[in-house]
């Protein structure tokens, strides 16, 4: 099974929000992110509902801290895969061989092979696949663009080597 693709950054985007949902430390820190978007919006309606009225200083405190903490939530990601972005897009396209002995990647200036062993779980969202390391922070992953693929029908057996070879998370 052949991929042929250009990386993006919305392909990075994707693949550390996929890591992040399957991964301890990602599901901690947006669980706290959450947590406290929930104490922030509660102190917000606290601060509205004062007997003498809002009160202005606690109400902007409160909304900035809220704006904050989607930023931290909906920009945090996208500006580390600006990053992975321009460290990869130098490299042109990517070719992904995929089969029962692993993965093998090659670009312009590199080519890298990952058996199984080494990227032993996997995620799937509507544009990508994103293996992933046996680590419990999955620190490597690799990233498979759906639409590198020839055909559609390509993606199915895709999904059908990587549900062979590792888990889906």
């Amino acid at each position: 099974m052949e991929l042929a693709y250009v990386p993006t950054t919305a392909d990075a985007t994707g693949a550390l929000r996929a890591r992040m949902r399957a991964t301890p430390a990602g599901r901690l820190q947006s669980g706290i992110i959450l947590a406290s978007a929930i104490v922030v919006l509660g102190a917000l309606v606290v601060t509205l509902t004062l007997p003498k009225g809002p009160h202005l200083g606690l109400t902007v405190l409160c909304l900035a801290a809220l704006a904050l903490l989607i930023g931290l939530h909906v920009l945090v990601p996208a500006l580390q895969a600006r990053q992975v972005h321009r460290m990869v897009a130098p490299q042109g396209e990517f070719r992904a061989v995929v089969g029962e002995a692993g993965v093998r990647l090659t670009s312009q200036d590199s080519e890298t092979t990952f058996r199984w062993p080494m990227i032993t779980r996997y995620a799937e969202n509507d544009t990508l696949f994103v293996l992933m390391t046996p680590d419990k922070h999955s620190v490597g992953i690799v990233v498979l663009p759906k639409r590198g693929a020839a055909i559609p029908p390509d993606v199915d057996r895709l999904r059908a080597i990587l549900d062979r070879n590792a888990t889906r998370v």
